[in-house]
């Protein structure tokens, strides 16, 4: 009797071990067919957290822009956003043309005039500005877009800090106006002693169809240099506020200054309008032809209005003035 128990017992521990080898052997076949799990970096597993947001008002309603844009495309406002550190990937062809901005635009794109929504979409901007709104409405489904009418701010101080604003660093604004103010004050210390204090300045542009007109201060040509940064005299005063004024040659001796700076719009470099107005026994006869303190200034180089060009146009200005005055001792 306890034989067969013995015997019996055998038999159901070899059938218990085969069961329980099957089974592991299962879950081992199960485990190998099975997907290999990827291991995940925590980098990886991160998404990144979308761009903070605020709410600004623009021309065309309130528009939901980046706190900290990153890649700004524009047309005609290089200059204004990189003075304040902004980093511009698109902008209007002319921007180029630009010689205070050259380095600064190097590694930027050209998006066309007016700003092309195609070129724009491939630059992937998070910001555009723009001062014309031709593809508002398409540029705008591309990225917060900003419409800043031409005009909008009224000199350096302003206009530094309005875009301050626009990319949220009013550090790299102060900043900025402060190298101005400084820039501004050693030009009129270098002037000193130079230029008669009572002397009156102009800004004058002829185009290439005849057209000669005066320039306030805030419309480019060196406007915000003379008169705000060298607080130096308009040669009349304008109680309409008006940036430009086109001048008849009967006109211009009422309008004369005592030291004219003179850019010509002539883009076929024809010269023709020019010499034209040097012909007219009106233009002979300006005080500052006779005293030599007319200036012919490159019209791309004092075109610009932008707050990185007026700093550079300082000294140009100072020097042109030192310069001139030592030629006439």
């Amino acid at each position: 009797m306890l034989k067969k128990q013995s015997l019996f017992f055998v038999a159901t521990l070899i059938v218990i071990l085969s069961m329980l080898i099957t089974a592991c052997g299962g879950k081992n076949n199960a485990t190998s067919n099975a997907p290999k799990e990827e291991k995940v970096t925590p980098s990886e597993s991160v998404t990144e957290a979308p761009a903070a947001l605020r709410t600004y008002e623009t021309a065309k309603g309130k528009v939901e822009i980046p706190v900290k844009p990153q890649r700004i495309v524009t047309d005609y406002y290089a200059g204004e956003l990189l003075s304040v550190g902004a980093n511009v990937v698109g902008v209007e062809p002319t921007a180029f043309d630009n010689p205070f901005l050259t380095d600064l635009l190097k590694d930027a794109k050209d998006v066309g005039t007016p700003v092309n929504p195609e070129k724009v979409l491939e630059l992937q901007p998070d910001l555009i500005v723009v001062m014309y709104d031709e593809n508002y409405e398409a540029l705008s489904k591309i990225a917060p877009t900003i419409h800043i009418p031409y005009g909008t701010t009224s000199n350096i101080t302003e206009t530094v800090k309005f875009f301050g604003d626009i990319v949220g660093d009013s550090e790299k604004a102060e900043q900025f106006i402060a190298n101005f103010e400084q820039k501004a004050k050693e030009g009129r210390d270098k002037l000193e002693g130079v230029i008669d204090k009572n002397a009156t300045f102009g800004i004058y542009e002829l185009t290439d169809k005849d057209e000669l007109w005066i320039f306030g201060d805030n419309a480019g040509r060196a406007g915000q240099v003379l008169y705000n940064a060298l607080q130096l005299n308009k040669p009349h005063k304008d109680s309409n506020g008006e940036q430009t004024l086109q001048l008849s040659m009967e006109l211009l001796p009422e309008y004369a200054a005592d030291y004219m700076f003179l850019t010509t719009y002539d883009p076929e470099k024809k010269g023709d309008a020019l010499k034209k107005l040097q012909s007219s026994p009106v233009w002979k006869n300006l005080d500052s032809i006779k005293n030599n303190t007319l200036f012919y200034n490159d019209f791309d180089t004092f075109y610009r209005y932008d707050p990185i060009a007026i700093v550079g146009q300082i000294d140009l200005i100072v020097d042109m003035l030192i310069e001139r005055s030592k030629e006439n001792k």
